[in-house]
């Protein structure tokens, strides 16, 4: 699958992990999306993080893929 199909594949569900500081190190599943922000359950919490500015890893078909 190319990464062009997956950018417009539905995110709210999928495992993602947070690439870039300060917000490194929260991993979890996407509960909630908006233009601006994702937000993530994370251990038991939901956290939101703005995309502007942030590299999320996602897993998706078996395979990691990078939004920027």
């Amino acid at each position: 699958m190319k990464e062009s199909v997956f950018a417009r594949s539905e995110l709210i569900g999928l495992d993602v992990q947070v690439v870039t500081e300060p917000y490194s190190g929260i991993s979890g599943k996407v509960v909630d999306e908006t233009k601006r922000t994702f937000v993530i359950e994370s251990s038991g919490t939901e956290k939101t993080v703005p995309k502007p500015g942030n590299v999320f890893r996602f897993a998706y078909d078996g395979r990691t893929i990078d939004i920027i």
